[in-house]
C-alpha cells in the first residue's frame, strides 16, 4: 500500500515572474488558490496523507502558508535543498523519508488523476518505475516517451527533439511511482541531475523496465503565463471534470483516411500523409471541449503485406507531428489490420481472417468505449464512407458523413447518416455547438410536434432544413414515436427537364407529392410506399427506398418547397420555416456546388439565378409557418 508522496516544489518559475514576482512557482495562483494546494487536496482525497515537500527557492513562503498540513488533513514534511541539484538530486535527499514505494509529483502541474487506478496499474505490472503519459497540445517543446505494445518505455526523447524525426505525441506528464531501492541505485549521490533527461535514460541503458501509464485525464503544467491562463480557464469550464473517470466521457470518433488526411488509396509511407484543410483546427476544438478525439481506422494494407504495424506507427507519428504543430492531438488510435479476402501477393496469412474489429463491425469502438469510459449516447462518429456510418449507428452513436475522401460514394452499405457536412471542421462545430443550440430552439415546441401527423420543414436552400428534420427525428423517438423523415428533393424533376429562371416550384413535381401523401395522412391504415432518393452529387434521383407508414407515425417532409403549397400546409399544424444569415447561406451554397465540381463561372451564374428566382419566392412561403428558426 502506497501512503507517501514526494512533491518537487523547489522551482523559482523564472518564466512566470511577470505573474508571481518572487514567490516560488508552486505558489502560483489558479482561481485564487496555489497550484500546490490542489495537489495536496488530491493526495488527501486518495488517502495519501504523508507528504514531503522538496523545497528550495523562497521555501519560507510555502512553509508559512501550509504549516504542518493539519489544516488540509495531511502531514507535511519539508526537505530543504540548500544547493539546487535538479529533480533527481532533490528526490535522492528525500528517500530516507519514503516507504518502499511512493509517488512523485512536480509542483508546477495541475493534476486531476485517479491515483488509485494509477497505483493499481503500477502493482499489476509489478513495476519498479511507472511514468504517467498522455498526449498534449504542445508536444514539440515537451519530453516525449516512446513505448512498445506492452506499454514498456523504449526511449525518452527529451526536448529539444532531433530535427527531421517524428515521434508519437506521448508526453511525460511528470507524475511517477517509484520503488525506493530501485530508483536510489540510479541517482548519483552528488551532482545535479534531472529525472527525465538523465536518470530514465540511464535506467533504460541498463535494460531495466520502466512502464508507462497512459491516461486521458487532465494533467497540465502551468510553467508559462499562457499555460497558467489556459489551466485556469480549463478549470473554470470544468474540463478536468469532463475528462475524469468520475463521469462517462463524451467522444467524437473519427475515421482516418479521407476524414483526417487526404485519401490516397492504401497509404503506405509517412511522406504521403497530408492533413486535410482545417482538420487540426477541428481536432483542437475537440481537445478544448472536454470531448475525447478517438481515431478508428481500417488498415487492410497490413493484411495485404504492403505495410507492417511498425510502418503504420511511423505514419501515425507523422500524424501526431502535423497535428501537434497546430496544437491538436488524437487521444488514442485504434486500428484493424485484418482483411478477409485472400489472393494478394505477399499477403500476411494471420491477418486474413473474419474479425469483429473491421468497420462496419464495432469491435474497435467497443474496446474504446470500455477502455476510455465512453458514453455512447453523447458521442458521435464522423467519417467519409458508408462503413463509418454503419459502424457508428451499430454502436449507438449519432453519425456524420463528411464530403471529403469518398464522401459516401463508396456505396458499400445502404445506410444514411444522421447528418452531412462539407468537412470535418463543419462537422465538429455542429457536434460541439450547433446541435445543442438547435435542440434548445426545438424544445419549446416539442409537445406540439409530438402530437403531429405531418410536420413540414421549409426554407431557402442550405438553411438547415434536413439537419433540423433529423434532430426532430431524434427527439421524438425518445418519446416512443415512429418518425419518417422524407426529403422533397426526391421529387425534383430530372436535371435535363429543369429550366433555370422559371421559379423553384417548376423544378419539383409537387402534384405527385400531394397525391401520394394526402391519402396517407388522412388514412387510419398502414401504407407501404417507395420514396425516391435524390443524389445531390449527380443531381438526379437514382434510387428509392420502401417505407411502411402506420396510422400513428409522424411524417416529416423537408425541402425548399415544403411551405409553398397551401393545400399541403393545411394538413399540418406544425410548419417550420428555417432561415440562415445571408453570408452564411451563400458560403454553404458555395461549398455544396464546389463539392459537385461545378465550374466557377457556372457556379456564379447559378447562384445569381437562384438568388433572383428563388429567394423571394421561398421567403414568401414563411407566411405559412407556425414556427420560425434561424440557424
Amino acid at each position: 500500500m502506497i501512503s507517501k508522496v514526494a512533491i518537487l516544489a523547489g522551482g523559482m518559475g523564472s518564466r512566470l515572474k511577470s505573474r508571481t514576482g518572487n514567490i516560488p512557482k508552486p505558489m502560483a495562483l489558479l482561481l485564487g488558490k496555489p497550484v500546490l494546494e490542489y495537489q495536496i487536496l488530491l493526495c488527501k482525497k486518495f488517502n495519501l496523507l504523508n507528504i514531503s515537500l522538496l523545497v528550495h527557492y523562497e521555501y519560507e513562503v510555502i512553509s508559512s502558508y501550509f504549516g504542518d498540513g493539519s489544516k488540509w488533513g495531511v502531514s507535511l514534511n519539508y526537505i530543504i535543498e540548500e544547493n539546487a541539484r535538479g529533480t533527481a538530486g532533490a528526490l535522492y535527499d528525500s528517500l530516507n523519508y519514503m516507504d518502499e514505494e511512493f509517488i512523485v509529483f512536480y509542483g508546477d502541474t495541475y493534476v486531476d488523476v485517479d491515483l488509485d487506478m494509477f497505483i493499481e496499474y503500477h502493482h499489476k505490472k509489478e513495476s519498479n518505475a511507472t511514468l504517467l503519459v498522455h498526449p498534449n497540445d504542445h508536444p514539440h517543446d515537451s519530453d516525449l516517451v516512446e513505448v512498445n505494445s506492452r506499454n514498456e518505455v523504449v526511449k525518452i526523447h527529451s526536448y529539444p527533439h532531433e530535427d527531421g524525426k517524428y515521434f508519437n505525441n506521448l508526453v511525460n506528464a511528470a507524475l511517477y511511482i517509484f520503488n525506493k531501492k530501485f530508483i536510489s541505485d540510479f541517482i548519483p549521490i552528488q551532482g545535479k541531475f534531472d529525472l527525465a533527461k538523465d536518470i530514465f535514460p540511464a535506467i533504460l541503458e541498463k535494460n531495466h523496465l520502466i512502464y508507462s501509464y497512459r491516461t486521458q485525464e487532465y494533467i497540465k503544467d502551468m510553467g508559462t503565463p499562457n499555460r497558467l491562463d489556459k489551466v485556469e480557464k480549463d478549470i473554470f469550464y470544468a474540463l478536468p471534470e469532463k475528462l475524469s473517470f468520475r463521469n462517462l466521457r463524451s467522444t467524437i470518433f473519427l475515421d482516418r483516411d479521407g476524414t483526417i488526411n487526404k485519401e490516397v488509396n492504401y497509404l503506405k509511407k509517412p511522406e504521403d500523409f497530408e492533413l486535410l484543410d482545417d482538420v487540426a483546427v477541428a481536432i483542437k476544438k475537440i481537445n478544448q471541449s472536454g470531448h475525447l478525439a478517438v481515431c478508428i481506422t481500417n488498415q487492410p494494407v497490413i493484411a495485404r503485406g504492403d505495410l507492417t504495424e511498425e510502418g503504420l506507427n511511423e505514419i501515425h507519428k507523422k500524424m501526431d507531428y502535423d497535428l501537434g504543430l497546430k496544437g491538436a492531438y488524437i487521444d488514442k488510435i485504434y486500428y484493424c489490420p485484418h482483411h478477409p479476402e485472400s489472393g494478394f501477393e505477399g499477403e500476411v496469412s494471420k491477418f486474413k481472417i473474419e474479425c469483429n474489429c473491421r468497420k462496419p463491425k464495432t469491435g474497435l469502438i467497443d474496446n474504446a468505449v470500455n477502455e476510455l469510459y465512453i458514453d455512447r449516447s453523447s458521442s458521435w462518429f464522423i467519417g467519409d464512407s458508408t462503413s463509418d456510418i454503419k459502424a457508428g449507428k451499430l454502436s449507438g452513436m449519432k453519425t456524420i458523413l463528411v464530403r471529403t475522401g469518398h464522401a459516401g460514394n463508396d456505396s458499400k452499405y445502404n445506410i444514411e447518416p444522421d447528418f452531412i457536412f462539407p468537412n470535418l471542421l463543419n462537422a465538429v462545430d455542429f457536434c460541439l455547438f450547433d446541435y445543442n443550440k438547435l435542440v434548445n430552439k426545438l424544445f419549446p415546441i416539442l409537445n406540439s410536434l409530438n402530437e403531429s401527423r405531418l410536420i413540414l420543414v421549409g426554407g431557402p436552400a442550405r438553411s438547415g432544413k434536413s439537419t433540423v428534420a433529423q434532430i426532430i427525428n431524434h427527439l421524438l423517438r425518445l418519446s416512443g414515436k415512429n418518425i419518417h423523415v422524407i426529403s422533397l428533393d426526391g421529387w425534383l424533376f430530372p436535371l435535363k427537364d429543369r429550366v433555370e429562371g422559371e421559379g423553384v416550384l417548376k423544378r419539383y413535381n409537387l402534384p405527385a407529392v400531394l397525391s401520394l401523401f394526402i391519402p396517407i395522412i388522412k388514412s387510419i391504415e398502414r401504407h407501404q410506399i417507395n420514396v425516391p432518393i435524390y443524389n445531390r452529387f449527380i443531381r438526379e434521383t437514382d434510387k428509392s427506398k420502401c417505407i411502411s407508414i402506420g396510422p400513428n407515425d409522424i411524417i416529416v417532409l423537408e425541402g425548399v418547397v415544403a411551405l409553398m403549397d397551401d393545400d399541403l400546409c393545411k394538413l399540418s399544424n406544425n410548419c417550420i420555416f428555417m432561415d440562415v444569415e445571408k453570408n452564411e447561406r451563400e458560403n454553404r451554397l458555395y461549398l455544396d456546388y464546389s463539392w459537385r465540381n461545378t465550374n466557377f463561372e457556372i457556379l456564379q451564374k447559378t447562384l445569381k439565378s437562384r438568388a433572383n428566382e428563388e429567394v423571394q419566392e421561398v421567403y414568401h412561403s414563411s407566411k405559412n409557418a407556425t414556427f420560425k428558426i434561424t440557424t
